[in-house]
């Protein structure tokens, strides 16, 4: 039955792009396909970092839209919280199949235009087993570390230029194509030097070329195309961060509040394009406020970020988790999210609560996780019996209630979250492994910490 639905796609595509060919005059599209295994009912077609439509999933987890003109260029879709990017020529008419559950590594594109998704889709992957299986190269000497990274990226970009060739894309599509190959490798470059010290104590700053940093100018960093694009975030924030170690000598330090004002500094200094500046100073200021939790610290490097910032809309989404972050302070209740148990009965977390309690958060997406999290949480009951522990699941009603079904958490109370994006803003739900703790009064007594730490049940009485 499922081989039957991929072939009833396959045709819907194939008849689409027919349809579609010699239409001069227009710019029609197609975008559709099916998700196994969903964590949510709807798929966000975005651009820039906007939605431009919401697709709703039907019975058999398809989706399907005709848009009668769109703009080719980059975009990216969105089964929350996952995403990827989809790039649409003139008239493309291309259909996706993806399970949630192993999300990049499933997706596949067919259809119209499917050529070119497909090859970015596999230079994706190969940078991931980069990231994920080559920490040691940062170890070695300059010299090996060059030599085993240059043989990677020769190997990468004749990959490239042999696609390129046999596909035949156009021009901007290329522009993505050639930035994800060169960030990737310029990435590393900018990684080694503070990951190397990190891992092994050897500072080799004063010891490399002088040409090592050449590359840079080769970075169109003012390039308004790349700032929602995430090879080009991930290589702006390794440079920044490294430019700011030079500054600020001590990365025993680098999570402190007077190194990520440098970098907001840096990043003053290094762009001059105002939208792509802003957008930069976005993401530092992002991923500072969810690791240093200090009220006084968060409030001092808002008022440098605010300097530097000029995006005062009111979709700012910095100064809005800002505003979030200082409700979670110590002593406060939090705010209010509807949860429901699983009868579908609502529960308010606030005024249930008469000892200490652990709230932690899993989803069934990540089958391991989710038994090592809850293993975590038995042998924390038997060490601290006058704790409480709540499971919050962020999944769709009926994907929980299997899981629930499945595992047999009976142990341990279980909670959904009926509005995920409530959750993710009111509570600043920005990573899976977060963890909440309450003190018996139900004000919070940590809002940032992580169930898994090996020493978690020090912050427990």
């Amino acid at each position: 039955m499922k081989l039957l639905r991929k072939k009833l796609l396959l045709l819907l595509v194939f008849s689409l792009s027919l349809a579609s060919c010699g239409n001069g005059d227009n710019y029609e599209a197609y975008f559709g396909g099916e998700v196994s295994s969903p964590q949510c009912r709807y798929i966000l077609f975005c651009r820039n970092n906007k939605v431009i439509d919401t697709l709703p999933l039907d019975e058999k987890n398809r989706f399907f839209v005709k848009f009668d003109s769109l703009t080719p260029g980059l975009y990216s879709f969105k089964n929350e919280p996952d995403f990827q990017y989809v790039y649409f020529d003139k008239n493309d008419s291309i259909m996706v199949n993806i399970n949630a559950r192993y999300f990049d590594e499933s997706l596949v594109f067919s259809g119209r235009g499917n050529e070119k998704n497909n090859f970015m889709m596999e230079l994706f992957l190969m940078n991931e087993k980069d990231r994920t299986k080559s920490a040691a190269i940062y170890d070695y000497n300059l010299k090996d570390f060059m030599r085993t990274i240059d043989s990677v990226n020769i190997k990468r970009t004749s990959y490239y230029i042999a696609e390129k060739q046999r596909i035949g894309w156009n021009d901007d599509f290329d522009f993505y194509a050639k930035s994800r190959v060169e960030l990737n490798y310029y990435t590393k470059r900018e990684y080694y030097p503070y990951i190397h010290k990190r891992h092994t104590g050897e500072d080799v700053r004063n010891h490399m070329p002088d040409d090592f940093y050449d590359f840079r100018k080769d970075v169109a960093l003012d390039d308004p195309r790349l700032t929602n694009y995430s090879p080009f975030m991930r290589y702006v924030t390794a440079m920044i961060n490294n430019i700011a170690q030079d500054k600020y000598q001590d990365t025993a330090k680098r999570d402190s509040l007077e190194i990520n004002i440098i970098k907001l500094n840096v990043a003053d200094s290094v762009f001059t394009n105002q939208s792509v500046k802003n957008q930069v100073l976005n993401t530092l200021a992002f991923n500072y406020l969810l690791e240093d939790q200090n009220m006084i610290n968060n409030q001092a490097f808002l008022k440098r970020y605010d300097e530097l910032c000029t995006d005062d809309s009111d979709s700012n989404e910095i100064m809005r988790i800002g505003k979030a972050v200082s409700n979670l302070k110590t002593g406060n209740k939090l705010p209010e999210i509807t949860l429901v148990d699983s009868y579908d009965n609502h529960v308010d977390i606030n005024n249930n609560i008469d000892k200490e309690t652990v709230i932690f958060f899993w989803s069934s997406c990540s089958n391991n996780r989710t038994e090592l999290v809850h293993n975590k949480v038995n042998a924390l009951q038997l060490q601290h019996p006058n704790v409480n522990f709540i499971a919050v699941n962020i999944d769709e009603d009926a994907e929980w209630k299997k899981s629930i079904k499945e595992y047999d958490f009976k142990s341990t109370c279980q909670l959904r979250a009926s509005d995920f994006r409530a959750l993710k803003d009111k509570w600043v739900l920005t990573k899976i492994n977060r963890t909440i703790i309450l003190n018996p009064d139900g004000t919070i007594k940590n809002a940032f910490t992580n169930l898994m730490d090996s020493n978690f049940s020090q912050n427990l009485q």
